[in-house]
């Protein structure tokens, strides 16, 4: 297969020598593995490059019994706020100052001065709001990437919410590239499991981990290495495929 050097999309200068703010929204399933990766990938991007994270994390959930297992909490962790546990964890262990907002995004914590948006929320109505946020902020997240996920299959995808570089094709956000999820009578399942088991029976033990590792490689790809090929995947564990997103076409070399 021939490579076509033209279907990359490249991270544009601002991102150099500075550190890059995230807003991660959501510390559940996916949110909770998002935050532990990314503290990995703060550690990578301070040795490779002259970039770093400065995170900001916001939910509004408590840790309960029926999140053990499939999220990275123990027991002494029930009942306390996931965000401001996790973060803690974190800011011990790796020597950081990354924040942490009990409370439901935008509301508690805007999208404002962010410059990636990461998204791993449970319901279309909360990305609707998210990406109502994003189109009426002054100064929009260059970058917002989004984790979902059902039983056994999950996807991940980048967007740039505004044009970031001249001569680059903007990629289509999660609410763009899935028309579907501004459909506002279709019904939302986000009842909470009671129990450990009942929770893997609504998904997969591993499926988070999944999802977040890939969304997790990509976010590598473009700000260690500089550069995707993809702008997401799906992800079905039950067949072991992975079908990664096309980016759009026409995006422009590297300069």
């Amino acid at each position: 297969m021939t490579h076509d050097a033209r279907a990359r999309h490249y991270l544009p200068p601002i991102f150099e020598n500075r550190p890059i703010k995230v807003l991660l929204v959501g510390c559940g399933g996916n949110g909770a593995q998002m935050l532990m990766g990314l503290a990995s990938l703060d550690a990578a991007l301070r040795e490779i490059s002259s970039r770093s994270l400065r995170v900001t994390v916001v939910d509004d959930d408590i840790v309960t019994v029926a999140n053990l297992g499939r999220q990275p909490f123990y027991r002494c962790d029930v009942g306390n706020s996931k965000a401001r546990t996790l973060v803690e964890r974190i800011n011990i262990a790796h020597g950081l100052d990354w924040k942490a907002v009990h409370g439901r995004a935008p509301d508690a914590a805007g999208v404002d001065g962010a410059d990636i948006v990461i998204t791993c929320v449970d319901t279309a109505a909360a990305r609707r709001a998210l990406g109502a946020a994003i189109a009426e902020s002054n100064r929009s997240p260059s970058y917002w990437l989004d984790l979902g996920n059902r039983a056994t299959d999950g996807q991940f995808i980048i967007g740039t919410p505004k044009q970031i570089a001249r001569d680059a094709i903007r990629l289509p956000t999660v609410l763009e590239a899935f028309p579907e999820l501004a459909d506002e009578t279709i019904a939302e399942d986000d009842a909470p499991s009671c129990s450990v088991a009942e929770a893997l029976e609504r998904q997969s033990l591993f499926v988070n981990r999944v999802v977040s590792s890939h969304a997790l490689a990509l976010l590598y790809e473009l700000l260690g290495r500089g550069s995707i090929g993809s702008a997401g995947g799906f992800i079905n564990l039950a067949s072991g495929q992975v079908v990664p997103i096309a980016l759009p076409k026409g995006d422009a070399p590297a300069a």
